[in-house]
């Protein structure tokens, strides 16, 4: 032992502390696991982040995952053929092309999504589960190391002050008793014990700190490593996420460019192409009704035996209006304001059925027809009330043209007398055609009126 440790001195003296010791308390009043703990605060914390990440790309897988199935119902709304594709054109470069594109790339970004999960889950996550273990695995040996040597320090300082406090229990005895001390009770040998147990003591302390010197320093290295290990692991995952995120993006250009690249006229040329034999010729001439044929078009019930302008006296001021007139073979005469079949249905304005009618003689350029109207069907003919239809034609020549085949029609013979104007054709010679009576009903025997209302 050096002469510091004896326990005397040259002079016969004790030995005494230096001046640090005599400043230092004897038990020093601190947790000598404070510091360790502290250490294991610290790395609960960088444990709890790398946790936290560990969870944030685990959950990120778990989206990519779920979105992939998102995308296969995505895909679905697709998948069906086009109702009424036949309309499409399915070459490239149309509207089924572009389906089959968006197909293809929605199954591709379906694609993606799993494989990004797939490398989060394989490359990414175990960057942090592994540092998690090495986190672990430090708090391990800081209980292993630092954590006993603690204890061992404890245990050193509970000796210590076990002997100070008997050093004192008899130094105060020796003052007050004049009894025999015993020799293991004697003041100076247990001094000496106590300085052997500060030594052990003192020894275990400055052991611990070199310890917890060497893991405050080994720590720097460790956070450093565990800050490096963050940071590879997020660039990593960006790496992963920004992959997946061209990827996307590369997908929907694609897309987008696809439908760009449709002309505008590209589906309506193949649709004209493909039903040229059903759509309308622009070039082609437009139908007339001059060039339509039909069945009797030119049967000779169609065929009138005279037609033509006339005037007929109408109304209050008895004057003639011009109309157009017509005796068919079924032996009506038809008043009709136009010969336009075009303009209005050519509905007549009135009929006469001449074999029920009287005809007047001509005079001049006038005849006259007394008839019934049967324009408005069998019974407003029976209800109709009969009529002087006074008619003017434009030359003598038309006029006995007309009235020659107006009576012939009618099956009467009339004699012309120019210089008379019978206002009715009671007042000519006539033969009156047989009438012709409908069934059910009695021949009329009405005497033909003296005084007509000229329509």
């Amino acid at each position: 032992m050096s002469s510091a440790m004896s326990p005397t001195s040259p002079s016969g003296t004790l030995p005494t502390r230096t001046a640090t010791s005599s400043t230092d308390d004897a038990i020093p009043d601190e947790d000598s696991s404070e510091v360790s703990k502290l250490f294991h605060e610290r790395l609960d914390a960088w444990r709890h982040a790398c946790a936290y990440l560990e969870d944030y790309v685990e959950a990120t897988e778990k989206l990519q995952h779920s979105t992939a199935k998102d995308y296969d119902k995505v895909l679905k709304t697709v998948n069906s053929p086009l109702k009424e594709g036949h309309h499409f054109d399915q070459s490239l470069g149309g509207v089924a092309g572009l389906f089959d594109n968006i197909r293809t790339n929605t199954q591709g970004l379906q694609n993606s999504h799993t494989e990004t999960a797939k490398t989060l889950k394989g490359s990414v996550i175990p960057i942090f589960t592994r540092l998690h273990t090495e986190i672990k695995n430090k708090t391990k040996e800081l209980n292993k190391g630092v954590g006993k040597q603690s204890k061992v320090v404890d245990k050193a300082r509970n000796a210590s002050q076990k002997h100070i406090e008997l050093l004192g229990q008899h130094t105060a005895a020796s003052e007050t008793t004049s009894s025999t001390i015993k020799a293991t009770e004697d003041p100076y040998l247990l001094q000496r014990q106590v300085y052997h147990r500060l030594n052990k003591q003192v020894l275990e302390e400055n052991n611990n700190r070199d310890d917890m010197i060497s893991i405050q320093n080994n720590f720097s290295q460790f956070e450093a490593h565990v800050v490096q290990t963050f940071q590879q692991g997020i660039a990593q995952f960006n790496q992963v996420i920004a992959s997946q995120a061209e990827q996307s993006r590369t997908m929907y250009g694609d897309l987008t460019a696809n439908a760009q690249r449709i002309t505008p006229d590209f589906e309506w040329n193949g649709f004209v192409k493909r039903h040229a034999h059903v759509l309308i010729d622009p070039s082609a001439g437009k139908r007339s009704v001059e060039s339509i044929a039909f069945a009797n078009q030119d049967h000779k019930s169609t065929r009138p035996l005279i037609a033509g302008s006339l005037e007929r006296k109408t109304g209050i001021m008895k004057k003639y209006d011009a109309g157009f007139y017509v005796v068919t073979p079924a032996k009506y005469l038809h008043e009709f304001k136009t010969d336009d079949d075009f303009a209005k249905d050519p509905t007549p304005e009135n009929s006469l059925y001449l074999p029920d009618c009287m005809i007047g003689a001509v005079d001049g350029v006038k005849f006259n027809v007394r008839g019934k109207d049967a324009s408005g069907g069998s019974m407003a003919t029976k209800l109709a009330r009969t009529h002087e239809f006074a008619f003017k034609a434009h030359t003598p020549d038309d006029a006995k043209k007309w009235h020659t085949i107006i009576s012939g029609v009618a099956g009467q013979t009339t004699s012309e007398a120019p210089d008379s104007t019978p206002s009715s054709p009671a007042g000519a010679t006539t033969t009156q055609a047989p009438i012709v009576q409908e069934p059910g009903t009695a021949a009329s025997t009405e005497a033909p009126a003296t005084s007509e209302k000229v329509i």
